[in-house]
């Protein structure tokens, strides 16, 4: 697997265009389900945060306990992300995302019944699973219609995946104040199960059954999951989160273990004929890379502001949870906005450049607010940080279509929210610490001042890279 750019794109066409069917694909029947799977995940990720303090009360624990709902979440999905995007190439996407709209109904039926903690960390663990099938399972049902009828998958259609993942995500907050307040905090995890059953109907009658695996060289090994990989992938993760949720009582002895089993999985990946993250490849292709890193610090900002900024809404102005969705409406308005505008630009480098000048200043602007900040102030910080929301998901993606070869898309895809979700993990581990037991102000300028100079070193990172000036043109 070449890591040029050039040869990259070359892989791209797969089916010679005369020898395309007369029909047009990528109809409305088969992107509808694709639609509703994807918002699942993005959803689940934002709307608990207008839940989190109402969780807390009923269970009598504190911020840094909720934040494990938050964790857990990321954690399944970082590594269900790409493990499902590399079953949806070899197996079928459409099993693939049949199976995770099963676990997801499972999820939501735990989490509505959670007697304990305990059972609420069980479901979002479930949903982190099952929600993590939609989105690599997408991108290659896209993929294999491209191959059906000879050509690329449109990027009107692309930009209605990236509109759902990112306009759910953005109405999270505002959805889970509501339902929060209509139902209770139980009503965000019961939501789940009807629409991945709507999901699940749709799909079924609507996506056509899987073609036949196979690549250039013949038919695809079917089970070529590298489990060694993920196991050695996994289990550092989680050691790394345990240390980052209790920054404020640091286990520096768990970085030991951590060191050695990263260098387990290096050493590994560089050895397996069939790698979870094929480190040749990204080592070898430097834009595929940078949009990943790219991109986790961007949700690493974006996600401080969507847990971080709503619990200090709560609990350190005293706004109730449908108060404060209803505060976070000018980001998801403004995200909605620009998604679709980010969908319609054809360079990738102006509009990333843009969200992250305002990721920087939204988070400057949060280290002056207090508990007697105007109203139209804390408007003000929400929306700049839904702007670049909107604009960094669409340009991301499209750095990936361009960059990523085009056997491995759902593998490359599911890496790509893999590197969003350790974002969102150390967003996490960031809150924990500067707020402790309780969202104030002191906590709230903590975060946003280590987020403001993450944010100086993403406009670096996005201005620098020579790679963005050639892209999208």
């Amino acid at each position: 697997m070449s890591g040029d750019a050039s040869d990259i794109a070359a892989t791209r066409v797969t089916v010679p265009r005369e020898s395309a069917p007369a029909e047009t694909g990528f109809r409305a029947r088969l992107t509808a389900p694709l639609l509703l799977g994807s918002v699942l995940n993005p959803l689940n990720t934002t709307m608990i945060s207008t839940a989190l303090v109402a969780i807390g009360h009923h269970f009598g624990i504190g911020a840094a306990d909720t934040a494990w709902l938050i964790s857990v979440l990321y954690l399944a999905s970082a590594v269900a992300q790409p493990v499902l995007g590399k079953l949806a190439d070899a197996l079928g996407p459409r099993r693939v995302f049949l199976a995770g709209l099963v676990v997801v109904c499972a999820s939501g039926l735990v989490g509505a019944l959670a007697p304990t903690f305990g059972w609420l960390i069980v479901s979002r663990l479930l949903l982190g699973i099952g929600t993590s099938a939609a989105y690599p399972a997408a991108m290659a049902v896209l993929r294999d219609e491209g191959r059906r009828v000879g050509r690329r998958p449109p990027r009107p259609v692309m930009a209605r995946l990236s509109f759902a993942a990112l306009g759910s995500a953005a109405v999270g907050p505002t959805l889970g104040g509501l339902l929060v307040t209509v139902v209770g905090w139980r009503g965000i995890f019961a939501v789940n199960v009807p629409v991945a059953a709507v999901a699940f109907a749709c799909a079924l009658a609507w996506i056509p059954a899987d073609p036949p695996r196979a690549t250039a060289s013949g038919p695809a090994p079917r089970l070529a999951l590298d489990p060694l990989g993920i196991g050695l992938f996994s289990t550092a993760l989680t050691v790394l989160v345990f240390f980052l949720l209790d920054l404020a009582h640091p286990m520096w002895w768990l970085l030991a273990p951590f060191a050695v089993l990263t260098a387990a999985l290096l050493w590994w990946q560089l050895r397996c004929r069939t790698p979870f993250i094929d480190i040749r490849m990204l080592a070898g292709n430097g834009p595929l890379a940078r949009t990943y890193l790219r991109h986790g610090v961007s949700y690493l900002l974006i996600y401080c502001v969507m847990y971080g900024y709503t619990q200090w809404l709560e609990e350190g102005r005293g706004y109730s949870s449908g108060h404060t969705g209803l505060l976070m409406l000018p980001m998801s308005v403004a995200a909605l906005v620009c998604s679709l505008l980010g969908a319609r630009t054809k360079g990738i480098r102006a509009p990333l450049t843009v969200a992250c000048v305002l990721l920087t200043a939204g988070a400057g602007l949060l280290t002056l607010v207090s508990g007697d900040t105007p109203l139209a102030v804390l408007l003000l910080a929400g929306a700049c940080f839904g702007i670049p929301q909107g604009l960094i998901g669409t340009s991301n993606q499209a750095a990936v279509q361009e960059y990523a070869p085009a056997a491995d898309i759902g593998a490359a895809a599911g890496l790509q929210r893999t590197a969003q979700y350790i974002g969102a993990i150390t967003a996490s581990s960031l809150i924990a610490l500067a707020y402790g037991q309780r969202a104030d102000d002191a906590g709230l300028h903590l975060m946003a001042t280590a987020s403001a100079v993450l944010g100086v070193l993403l406009v670096a990172l996005t201005v620098t890279d020579r790679a963005l000036r050639r892209a999208g043109r």
